[in-house]
């Protein structure tokens, strides 16, 4: 991928001139990615539609499109090693930053240390900042910045020196912080040094990043080819190309409100409801005090009818937590929550009117044996699209627009964008207790690895750049989410 996106003609490289040095020259050159057949097909499509419009013809059939199609699909499931091998997107200039000036393998920028030294001890700072400043300066009115990391190695301290620019530049605008990892970053190591390491990363990473966001919301499963959603997806968790689409599909779901358009307090929508900012998000999920939250992610992908099946276990039993060490039956009188549907099903292949999906849920959570003390709905008739680079996830009982079939209509486990071009989804955000075990897991590891006496892992953090007195405030971040969630779990913590 070229550093200066695809939007605009590259300035052709210069070559070096070696005139001055009269000994012997040796070129070393790497041969670049070969594009797959999906990229591939993106370049040679561009250029069709350049030549169509200058009256030249493609001449490609249509039968000839779909034999490539699958193809194409073959290849993305059985070749994909990055995430460049099936975006699709132009990118602009300005949204493309390498981080030079690193000489390790990725498998070696594993810890927060490595990442927080590679930003700070350069320009890196200053010229990201530039970067992001250029988009902010094109809002009239900036309501927020979504930020999504993987946290679970370096770049977890590249994006903790960044937020930390980010808070002190722009302290009215919120961020919304996914912190998104693999399946295999939650597999425990048998190497004891690299186990304290990883508990002490996540430890750290975790208080670092949450000081300066709104709202944190952990994703990443150690497995969702178990998981309750194994029903209606056919998922290898080896891929981070399958899982990967699940979580964006959650994102992109509970964001939806973000992109709605507002509507005046008389006016009304048969095709959307419940449009919020990112801020107003912020505010109703962060009441009762809960402040720079943590919330759990749910989903639902398919999403069933509304009918046909209970309600209740439509919408609710079916959401799957996206969000790791959570306790599933916890009871929390002053949930809060915020939900969006779209694309929903009434009945057999008939989409629901808003209307209708809003009072399936009001009778879902009134039949429910546990309601949160508030809950915000968000509704859109428009379903998840499913394009051609999406990876064959569904399983065989899922339909042409995702609808749930009584009957396994093919003899493959799994289909892809060829067979099931849209899907009704929902998703879910909770500010509850049952994330109190992500945050007292990580509070206990830094204490008993960091802060007691003899740990084992203090020369680590001061290596890593965290004296003592940087430990301790760390700590207390986290004993102050676990508070704030349970103040009886700390304080019985703390007498003992």
């Amino acid at each position: 991928m070229s550093l200066r996106g695809t939007l605009y003609n590259e300035v052709p490289e210069t070559s070096v001139d070696t005139s001055t040095w009269t000994g012997p020259v040796t070129t070393h050159a790497s041969q670049p990615s070969k594009k797959n057949l999906f990229l591939q097909s993106l370049y040679l499509e561009e250029n069709a539609n350049v030549g169509s419009s200058r009256g030249s013809e493609s001449g490609n059939s249509n039968s000839r499109a779909e034999v490539e199609d699958k193809d194409i699909v073959e290849c993305l499931e059985n070749e994909v090693q990055y995430w460049t091998d099936f975006s699709k997107v132009h990118y602009h200039p300005q949204s493309l930053y390498e981080l030079s000036g690193l000489w390790t393998e990725i498998k070696d920028f594993n810890n927060y240390g490595i990442g927080r030294e590679a930003f700070s001890g350069s320009l890196h700072a200053e010229e990201i900042n530039e970067r992001l400043r250029f988009f902010v300066e094109e809002c009239d009115l900036p309501q927020g910045i979504q930020f999504i990391v993987d946290d679970s190695g370096g770049f977890s301290g590249v994006a903790g020196e960044f937020l930390e620019n980010i808070a002190d530049d722009y302290t009215n605008i919120p961020v919304l912080l996914y912190s998104v990892r693999s399946p295999d970053s939650c597999l425990d190591s048998r190497n004891r040094k690299l186990t304290i390491s990883r508990k002490l990363h996540d430890a750290v990473s975790f208080a670092k990043l949450s000081a300066f966001c709104k709202l944190v919301v952990p994703v990443g499963v150690p497995s969702l080819s178990t998981s309750r959603m194994s029903k209606y997806l056919h998922i290898d968790d080896q891929k981070p190309y399958h899982t990967s689409a699940v979580y964006a599909s959650a994102i992109h779901s509970i964001s939806l409100p973000f992109r709605m358009e507002p509507l005046g307090p008389s006016a009304q929508s048969s095709y959307t409801c419940g449009a919020a900012t990112i801020n107003e998000l912020v505010q109703m999920l962060a009441r009762q005090g809960r402040q720079n939250m943590v919330t759990v992610l749910d989903t639902a992908m398919p999403t069933p009818a509304l009918s046909g099946t209970q309600v209740q276990q439509s919408f609710l039993e079916n959401l799957q937590p996206l969000t790791p060490e959570i306790a599933e039956d916890a009871e929390d009188m002053h949930a809060l929550e915020s939900m969006t549907i779209h694309g929903a099903f009434a009945s057999g292949c008939k989409r629901a009117s808003v209307s209708e999906v809003k009072d399936a849920v009001h009778t879902a959570y009134l039949n429910a044996a546990e309601r949160p003390k508030f809950s915000h709905l968000s509704v859109a008739q428009c379903p998840l699209p499913i394009p051609l680079p999406f990876p064959s996830i569904f399983g065989n009982i899922v339909g042409r627009n995702g609808e749930l079939l009584d009957t396994p209509v093919s003899d493959s486990p799994s289909r892809g964008s060829l067979e099931v071009h849209s899907v009704p989804m929902a998703a879910r955000l909770r500010s509850t207790t049952a994330v109190l075990p992500f945050l007292q897991n990580r509070l206990e590891n830094l204490r008993k690895f960091g802060i007691a006496r003899g740990a084992l892992g203090t020369e680590l953090l001061r290596n890593w750049g965290f004296g003592r007195d940087d430990v301790d405030d760390l700590a207390e971040a986290l004993s102050n989410m676990v508070t704030t969630l349970n103040p009886v779990s700390e304080l019985s913590s703390d007498s003992d």
